[in-house]
């Protein structure tokens, strides 16, 4: 085979560029589609794949004038994009210019972290200064899709608006927990298993109890706003810490949740009435 003879007369110096070559364009290929994943620039890659498709077609079947409309549609339509996404063409350039192209994933995935820190910070700091119990569990590496079954599906963007009205007294959906599964609120009403252990302070509730008793089958991470006190309180691992600041829960959840921070000491979280509990 003519490839394979071209290989074999190739230097390795000359196959090591090569391949260095075809993997550095894949690379640039992963990243542009990186880039327009989640823009209106995919509908636009689907539809130029449509007309390539036709093109071929009509051309196998000696469709000459519908293949000729394709090509016209072709040609011009290099101009057309140039002229519709404009605006995203200059970001590509300026984030050339800037050396952010291809750190654009990591960036995109860090601005997810933080809005959905953002998005819990502040639905639990409105719940707790207004005294509105809540009961938020959020899955990590064993599946919560048999608790997810008990509840009120949902599928929804995890933001703060919905994660406050869910929760509002005498709403259809605030008597239950909400289970956060990929960044996203997957079902409400939910009922999670009550904690067994003897050691468990009298003074929690039912709240409290289904948090630690999720804790302790899956590695899920469960926030409970207290409905007495507005304390804010965080279960994982079979662990409950109580009585956190607003700051010192978005620490630890950002520690737990996505894993920053971890080198950080656990002492304060003691000092402020977190305890091991069962």
């Amino acid at each position: 085979m003519p490839l394979l003879e071209d290989l074999a007369n190739q230097t390795p110096l000359e196959l090591v560029i090569n391949v260095a070559d075809v993997l550095l364009v894949w690379f640039v290929i992963y990243k542009l589609i990186a880039i327009v994943k989640g823009t209106k620039a995919v509908q636009l890659l689907k539809g130029i794949f449509v007309i390539i498709i036709a093109q071929f077609i009509t051309q196998a079947l000696g469709l000459d004038t519908l293949q000729w409309l394709i090509q016209q549609v072709l040609e011009w339509g290099v101009l057309a994009i140039i002229i519709i996404f404009q605006p995203e063409l200059r970001r590509a350039l300026e984030q050339i210019g800037r050396g952010k192209l291809f750190a654009s994933s990591t960036l995109q995935e860090e601005s997810e972290r933080n809005r959905l820190i953002e998005a819990m910070n502040k639905s639990v700091s409105y719940m707790a200064k207004r005294r509105i119990g809540a009961l938020i569990s959020i899955e990590r590496e064993t599946g919560l899709s048999d608790y997810i079954e008990t509840g009120i599906p949902m599928n929804s963007d995890l933001t703060s608006e919905l994660m406050i009205n869910i929760f509002i007294p005498n709403t259809p959906l605030h008597d239950g927990a909400v289970v956060v599964q990929k960044n996203r609120v997957a079902a409400a009403a939910c009922y999670l298993p009550l904690s067994e252990s003897p050691f468990i302070s009298k003074e929690l509730g039912t709240r409290h109890r289904a948090a630690l008793g999720i804790s302790e089958v899956t590695d899920a991470i469960t926030i409970v706003v207290s409905e007495e006190t507005g304390a804010i309180s965080l279960t994982a691992n079979g662990d409950l810490h109580r009585n956190l600041s607003i700051e010192d829960f978005e620490v630890k959840l950002r520690q737990l949740w996505f894993g920053e921070g971890e080198e950080q000491q656990n002492s304060s979280w003691w000092s402020r009435g977190g305890k091991r509990n069962g």
